[in-house]
């Protein structure tokens, strides 16, 4: 026996352990120990039934990435799963933390599961871009059925273990605590019942207790299509599925490993899982002590009960910390509460929350218009209009308010953090907390480190970011930071478009088809083109727009025409008025440019403008733009952002174009030094 593994026999039951801290990975060890404990007890005629129980915090967490890339080293994870199945005796997975990806995979392997109430299963391979290798995507069905199989498997989430009790997926729940107890009484019972040892493979009753299976896929895919769109893993799980439906045990194995394999030499596959450890980096700074000290957060002042201020207070109160509200005026300080408590109940009329969380919510609140009442409160964000000499006001008010230690953080989104803070006698105590709207939805938190921003100032809000359910990304000081900062030259670059000849239309077709939710003008008309306040020294399609009362979707029109149901169609009005700016501003007129023409051209500016902010120090790393522009700004995750996806293009190409583009409209085109040192050397943003 190795050391991960350890056998012991309780009467006619045999267990087996494994300890492979942190999560018993199914590294070689495990899989050495696991196979030879499992022919141990076949060989063992006095051992009628076999547990296997995890140590530690966790069922099996599936495969130990510090193999992959490795020649592989048997026994492989097949040869263990057949070794179970030809075990001639009940296998029972005992099941607690998680059973998830791989360590589900082996629940079903075996003949029975049991499980503590606690416990949660899944298949969330498709979050990777890879479906469930290692026959999940045959035995699941055999158990639950190709339906509920295929919800599980395209949304990825996890299942209690009473809700996994319910759907057939776990046999018995035992109480907490008593697992090991609990499974040795159940395969004591079956021992005793003598049921039969049905390997989930030879099972058909779930899969042929439906005659027509064709409109479960229809539905499938059609689901897919809509939540999924341009993702492969999807339509690669419901083939897989079809294939345990339609084929033998043996040949449906067969096909899962060729889809797996399809997946798995993606470049599809390949962003997801680098995102998947993107995220995950964001919270490290280089140079920031492991061991420092946090500043306590128990209670947080949040100014301005508007839409922001609204949101950021919401995600406090979701997190049980007492917020301290405040507002210039009574109206503006109900109406802000009032919407806090809307969006509460809306969420429990979902089934998201109870009416006691919502309760519970509100009584965190603390309405005032006195700025002293922020006097106690060992945070403050300010959440008011994006004007310098408001802010600066509002923070040395703060200044004189707050008590010492407390952290003092801005949500401008694109004001300089330096010049706030220079208006405090605290500036190492000042730092951006930069939420994307709606606030208590998006995921990103873009935390902005001043010159002067204390180091614990900094890891206190990397840890708070999570508490709150936050995925922080770490900026510098400069305009508009890391996300608003790179997707402003598209923007700029779509406007441009439409001057030079090419309709809106085809502008948010080469933007949708590239993965982004909507294009840019149908983004401006679903926002309102009078929110999107943003001025320019010279004529704009915009203001022409929203001169003529075109304010976009909730007027009925804007870039677009719409009718009744919102149904957008191409206006002449527009088409004129796009015609009659770009006249008088003598922006010559060229045929409209292919969607190929169209992505170089609005997105590899993206990619350069990238570059310069690693060059300037303002991200820590690539990934974290990245995770910037796919949580701020929606960019396909599975392009894994634009600068992973600049490195599967292909950084030669890119700097290419860049010089074709800055030849004919000029030096905001021309790449950054970062971007021609990576081209010239073979060298990448995120390898």
């Amino acid at each position: 026996m190795n050391a991960v593994a350890t056998s012991e026999k309780q009467g006619e039951v045999g267990i087996i352990t494994i300890d492979s801290p942190p999560v018993n990975a199914f590294g070689i060890a495990v899989r050495e120990g696991l196979h030879g404990a499992i022919n141990a007890f076949k060989a063992d005629d006095t051992v009628k039934a076999i547990v296997v129980i995890c140590a530690g915090r966790t069922f099996f967490a599936g495969a130990d990435i510090s193999e992959f890339g490795k020649p592989p080293q048997e026994p492989l994870l097949g040869t263990v799963f057949a070794g179970i199945e030809d075990a001639g005796k009940p296998v029972i997975a005992a099941i607690h933390g998680t059973a998830l990806g791989g360590g589900c995979e082996f629940a079903l392997v075996c003949n029975f599961r049991v499980s503590v109430p606690s416990a949660k299963l899944g298949l969330p391979e498709v979050k990777l871009g890879l479906l469930p290798g290692a026959g999940g995507t045959q035995r699941l069905p055999r158990i639950v059925g190709p339906e509920l199989a295929l919800d599980l498997m395209l949304s990825g989430r996890q299942v209690g273990a009473n809700e996994a009790l319910k759907l057939g997926l776990v046999d018995e729940l035992v109480p907490e605590g008593a697992l090991l107890e609990g499974a040795v009484a159940f395969a004591n019972r079956v021992i005793a019942e003598g049921r039969p040892v049905t390997k989930v493979r030879d099972r058909r009753d779930q899969l042929d207790a439906v005659a027509d299976k064709a409109p479960i896929f229809a539905a499938a895919r059609a689901k897919a299509a809509k939540a999924s769109r341009g993702y492969m893993a999807p339509e690669n799980i419901i083939k897989a599925v079809e294939a345990a439906v339609t084929l033998p045990f043996d040949e449906g194995m067969v096909r899962e490993r060729e889809l797996f394999v399809e997946l798995r030499d993606s470049t599809q596959s390949a962003a997801q899982r680098y995102y998947f450890f993107a995220e995950r980096q964001g919270g490290k700074v280089p140079g920031l002590p492991a061991d420092i000290a946090l500043r306590n957060i128990a209670k947080v002042g949040v100014i301005g009960a508007g839409t922001m201020g609204g949101g950021i207070t919401m995600n406090f109160l979701s997190a049980g910390i007492p917020v301290t509200l405040m507002e210039m005026t009574q109206e503006a300080l109900d109406r802000g509460i009032g919407t806090i408590r809307r969006n509460y109940e809306n969420s429990a009329k979902r089934g998201r929350i109870t009416t006691d969380e919502v309760e519970r919510c509100m009584a965190l609140i603390t309405p005032s218009l006195d700025m002293a009442d922020l006097s106690d409160v060992d945070l403050v964000i300010e959440a008011v209009f994006e004007r310098m000499d408001v802010k600066k006001d509002i923070f040395s008010r703060l200044d004189a308010v707050a008590k010492p230690g407390a952290i003092l953080a801005s949500n401008t989104s694109f004001l300089d953090l330096n010049e706030i803070a220079g208006a405090t006698a605290r500036p190492e105590s000042v730092i951006g907390l930069h939420f994307f709207s709606p606030a208590n939805v998006m995921r990103l938190l873009e935390i902005v480190r001043g010159e002067k921003t204390a180091d614990d100032v900094l890891a206190t809000s990397l840890k708070l970011a999570g508490k709150i359910g936050k995925v922080p990304v770490v900026s510098g000081v400069c305009d508009g930071f890391i996300a608003n900062r790179i997707m402003t030259p598209r923007r700029e670059q779509c406007e441009a478009v439409i001057l030079e000849g090419t309709p809106p239309e085809l502008v948010d077709k080469a933007i949708y088809g590239f993965g982004f939710g909507m294009g840019p003008f149908a983004t401006m008309d679903l926002v309102g083109l009078d929110v999107i306040n943003r001025s320019e020294p010279y004529r704009t399609v915009k203001q022409d727009l929203l001169d003529a009362g075109r304010r976009g979707q909730k007027s009925g029109a804007g870039y677009y025409d719409y009718d009744e149901n919102r149904k957008a169609t191409p206006s002449p009005l527009v088409a004129n008025i796009i015609a009659d700016v770009a006249a008088e501003r003598g922006i010559p007129q060229s045929p409209p440019l292919s969607q190929d023409d169209l992505i170089a051209r609005t997105l590899y500016p993206v990619v350069n403008e990238g570059a310069r902010i690693l060059e300037e120090g303002i991200a820590i790393r690539a990934s974290d733009i990245d995770v910037a522009c796919i949580l701020g700004y929606n960019w396909p995750l599975y392009t894994g952002g634009p600068m992973f996806w600049a490195d599967s293009v292909g950084l030669p190409k890119i700097v290419a174009e860049l010089r074709r583009l800055a030849s004919i409209h000029g030096p905001q085109f021309e790449p950054a030094p970062l971007l021609v040192k990576l081209a010239e050397s073979g060298g990448s943003f995120t390898g």
